[in-house]
């Protein structure tokens, strides 16, 4: 048997009541999360409710284009999000199978692929 352990995040995000600066569905600290280095994200709801899991070679654009993207699985979904919590992960295979392990052990609302449960 394999044991996985979900990692701690490296950075957490809240989203803001009434952001002064510019913001993106009430996030202004994305430039928290690097956008050089790759990962897995996680959005939360306002009731800590895991809603998506993602991967991406590099963390903060591929982040914000889920709050931007005409076809993010999030689009409609977007003002829900009040949290995101994102994981610095190097290896490819490592993000692959954490982003599967977490989107069936804890159940993902919104992520549609992966899901070995149903």
């Amino acid at each position: 048997m394999i044991s996985i352990t979900i990692p701690t995040p490296d950075v957490t995000i809240m989203k803001q009541e009434n952001p002064v600066l510019s913001h993106i569905y009430g996030f202004t600290d994305f430039h928290l999360i690097t956008r050089e280095k790759g990962g897995i994200f996680m959005f939360y709801n306002d009731k800590d409710e895991l809603l998506f899991v993602g991967k991406a070679r590099k963390l903060r654009p591929r982040i914000k284009k889920h709050f931007e993207d005409n076809v993010s699985v999030m689009k409609p979904h977007r003002d829900e999000v009040a949290k995101i919590e994102v994981c610095i992960i190097d290896d490819a295979v490592d993000r692959e199978i954490y982003e599967t392990y977490i989107v069936n052990k804890l159940r993902a609302k919104y992520n549609v692929e992966k899901v070995l449960y149903k």
